[in-house]
Formats: C-alpha cells, structure tokens, sequence
C-alpha cells in the first residue's frame, strides 16, 4: 500500500513576500529597510487601483480623461504619472537606475497628490544603495500580488499589518515603538466602542488605532464616515508608516502637519474627542525642562506632572482633549498605578472627579520592546450616559459614578513566536462583555465579582487604600497569599537574590583570605 504524503502547507502571501524581503537584511538594517519594502507595496496597491480607474473611464467612453487627476481622486484614487506607474517599474527591475526609478516614483506621486505630502519613502532606494538582483527578486515578488483579486480580503492591508508586526519583532527590545500588538489594540477598541465621532491617538504610531477603530466600526455595520480621526507622531519616519498605512486603507486622518512631539508642539490644541487610544511611550524621562509646559492649559488645575517621568502628563494631556461624553483607553507601565509626589496629587484628583472607569492589568511580554506587565486605562468623562447606542443595541447604564472595575489579565493569553503572549479573540470578547455587563442594568444584567478575575469597587474602598489603582489590593484571590503585586514582588525577589550573590561573594573572598593567612597559596 502505498503511503500518503501529507500535502505541504501552502504558504500565505504575507510569508511569501517576508521571505524575499529578509533577502535584503544582509545589507540593510530592518529600521530602514521596511521603509523599503512596505513603500513598494504601497506602490503597487496605488498602482493596480489606478489602473483598475484607467479601465472604468476607457469602458465608460472618457478615454480622453484617463490623464486627468480630477477623475481619480474624485473616485478616491490617486493620480499616478506613467513613470509613477507599477508596469513602468516592473519594465525596467532589471536596469542598473532601478532605485532612483523608485524614488523619483514615489516622490511623484506625492507631488501629484497632496493627501500623501509627507507619507512617501523619501530617497531610501538610492541612498541606501541596494543589491540589484536582490531588489528585482523583490519586485518579482510583489508583482504576483493583486491587490484588487479580493477586496472584502483587503490583501494589502492584510500584508501592511503583517509586515509592521514582523518588523517591530525584528526590530526588537529598544526599538519597534511603531506598533502595537493588535490583541492589545483589538482590547481597546472593543471595550471604548469607538463607534462614531472624533478619534484620536496623541502618539499614533503607524496608526494602528485608527485602523482597528474603522475595522470595529465595520464589524457593527455602522459608517466610517461618521468618525474623524486626529493623530500625532513624533519621530518623521514613524508619521511617513501611518500616513501610508492609512492611505492604503482609504483612511482620511489628520496626523497634523508634520511629526512633532505632542508637549512641544500640539498640532490639536483646541480638539475635543469623543474616543481617545493611545500606547505613549512608557515611563519616559526629561520629556520637559525644569521650567516649561509649568503653565500649561493641559494640566487644567492638576499638578504639574513630573519632568522626571511623563505617565501622568501623557495622562492630562488626554483629559484635556476629551469632550463632555468621551472616553479614553490608554496603556501605560504599571508604576502610574501607585506611588507618591505630584503623581499621587493628580491620581487622586482623577479618581475624586469620577474619571477612572476601569483599571486591566495585562500579562507579561506583551509587547516586543518591554516583558512587563502593564495596564489598560479606561477614564470615561460621562460614566452613566456614555455608549447609549451601539448599533442596534440600546444600553441602560446605571450609576457607576463612584466605583470602578478592575480585571487581572496576567494568566491569561496565548503564546506565539516562543516568546511573547498575545490575547485571543475569544479572551478580548470575555473581557469586553464582562466590562460592558458591569456597566449596564437592564441589557443582560450578568456582571459578577470573580475571585482573581475582577472586582467592581467603591471610591470609599480606594480613598481607605491611599487612592492605589494597584487591582490585587481590591481583587479577592482563593489563595490568600496570592494577593500580590507580582511585578512589585518580583523586583524584590530579584532585590534579595543579588543581595544573596553579593553576600556569597563576600563570603568566598573571607575564605580565601583566611587560607592565605594560613599560609596556603590559592
């Protein structure tokens, strides 16, 4: 009998064009080679709706329009000049001025279309002076892609996300601020509901915000075009992967004029939002000096956050920005949990005034830059009336205004690529049901404290424990001696094994100097 072969596994797209990609890492650092790669697939994606509009006018009898932008972008496509176009970079892969061919591409296009000014790869296929064949290989590859065969599948964005994910791992600890993980994203996005209005992320990334917000908008048949999303981004090449990322979506966004830090410079001074996501840097030092942002309208009768650490600045500066019914939900490091100065002050004041809804804790190596854990903030500047109307399901809240939810995700989660650990579907589905039951009363009314899950608490139980966010202080735990902090423990575990090497240290050179007293030679 003859036996069966297991059919191999067919790779997907977004494995296929990886592998080729990497082919140029051996000279190019990924940081600047996924500006690279992912500017040609915007190239391409641009290039084959361009055509796909080309074909309509010519059907359509308007053959003499087919060079006229007006007929594009009023279809939403970009105009593309004929040496702009895909077909013109694939007839010359092989010449030796390929690179500046795909430069001077991408730089027309951005002439030609001012919603992309400042979103393009500027010179990176010149300066950085690639491998010939290796670029060809790489043009062979992204040709086979059409990007228009399946567009419920949305392909390309499909490869954008899948690329941002495996560059920020390649990329590592340090580096890879860009991205978030999408279980993280997908967790916010559920749980604030950012179903119409102003959206905004004052340190957007690559703009993965906003494309979870328009996927969640479309998952619940709701109409992107009632959302209007604002955004900022600090580092210039960061805002060129968001405004593309976006453009490749057919997302319109206002990242601002240019990339600029969000203390320094506001490019949204007046706005108000209705939803806030964010993932800021965490715990980052020295953000102001001594002396500036001290008057900031931001802080609105706060305190002053500390130039030491800008957790509780990034935290006012989302306040300001949040309309009477907005709500926020935002990651930072555990520490804003709990400690004491100008932090302690303006914590207090933000649970006192009714604006922390819910405190998640997430599980540890979430994120490829950190293997901590840290937290999701949910502050909700209206927590009776907000989320009336989701869809087509009426929500009745009822009085939260002096409690607050906390959820302990540390033992939860999948593993993935050996090391980190993301949330299933199924665990952000649990999770944002069992937030959006707490905060209802007539829906399903199925909200229920669970030992070392969650505990809905009352302000008088927080201002008793010296206003600590920390969620094992108030979720109760079977074992009673797991009510820890685990990170806070951990760092005291690790305090006392160093403590330990260095007394063993002391020890053995005791000991040695002892036998050398003795007179033996060691």
């Amino acid at each position: 009998m003859a036996k069966k072969t297991t059919p191999k596994k067919q790779k997907s797209i977004e494995e296929t064009l990886w592998e080729s990609a990497n082919k140029l890492r051996g000279s190019v650092e990924s940081a600047e080679y996924k500006h690279v790669v992912l500017g040609l697939i915007f190239l391409k994606f641009a290039s084959d709706k361009f055509e796909a509009r080309r074909a309509e006018l010519i059907a359509d009898g308007k053959e003499k329009y087919v060079e006229m932008k007006e007929f594009y972008n009023q279809s939403n496509v970009f105009y593309l000049a004929e040496t702009s176009r895909w077909s013109y970079i694939i007839k010359n892969a092989k010449q030796d001025d390929i690179a500046l061919k795909i430069d001077t591409a991408l730089h027309q296009i951005e002439k030609n279309n001012p919603s992309l000014k400042g979103a393009l790869p500027d010179n990176y296929f010149s300066r950085l002076q690639l491998d010939k064949s290796k670029l060809a290989s790489l043009l062979d590859t992204i040709n086979k892609i059409d990007t228009q065969a399946d567009k419920a599948q949305d392909i390309v964005g499909r490869v954008y996300e899948y690329f941002l994910s495996k560059f920020a791992l390649a990329e590592g600890k340090g580096k890879g601020e860009f991205y978030t993980p999408k279980s993280i994203v997908n967790l916010i996005a559920e749980m604030i509901e950012p179903y119409k209005g102003i959206i905004y992320d004052p340190a957007c990334g690559s703009g993965g915000m906003f494309v979870q917000s328009i996927k969640f908008i479309e998952s619940h048949h709701g109409n992107k075009q009632e959302v209007s999303i604002y955004g900022q981004e600090y580092t210039n090449t960061t805002y060129k992967l968001a405004k593309m990322n976006l453009a490749i979506r057919g997302i319109a966004a206002n990242l601002g004029e240019k990339a600029a830090d969000t203390f320094g410079q506001d490019q949204h001074p007046d706005l108000k939002a209705d939803y806030i996501m964010a993932n800021p840097p965490f715990n980052q030092k020295d953000w102001r000096a001594e002396t500036e942002l001290v008057d900031d309208p931001r802080w609105m009768g706060y305190e002053v956050p500390p130039k030491s650490n800008a957790n509780y600045g990034w935290i006012l500066n989302m306040v300001s920005k949040l309309s009477d019914n907005g709500v926020a939900g935002f990651i930072l490091a555990n520490g804003a949990l709990s400690g004491g100065g100008e932090e302690y002050k303006i914590r207090r004041k933000l649970i006192e005034n009714n604006l922390v809804e819910a405190i998640v804790i997430l599980p540890r190596n979430m994120f490829y830059t950190t293997d901590i854990s840290v937290t999701l903030w949910i502050l909700n500047k209206n927590k009776l009336t907000h989320h009336t109307n989701i869809g087509d399901e009426e929500r009745k809240y009822r009085n939260r205004e002096n409690e607050i939810l906390f959820i302990d995700l540390r033992r939860w989660g999948s593993e993935y690529e050996k090391k980190f650990i993301e949330l299933t579907p199924g665990d952000v589905k649990k999770v944002a049901e069992n937030y959006h039951n707490w905060q209802q009363t007539d829906w399903k009314n199925t909200y229920k404290d669970v030992p070392e899950y969650c505990q809905s608490v009352h302000f008088d139980t927080i201002a008793e424990n010296d206003f600590s966010l920390v969620p094992s202080k108030y979720i109760q735990f079977v074992d009673g001696d797991s009510g820890i902090d685990f990170d806070t423990e951990m760092k005291r575990i690790q305090g006392d094994f160093k403590e330990l090497l260095q007394e063993e240290k002391q020890s053995q050179e005791q000991l040695i100097n002892a036998f050398k007293t003795l007179g033996y030679e060691l």
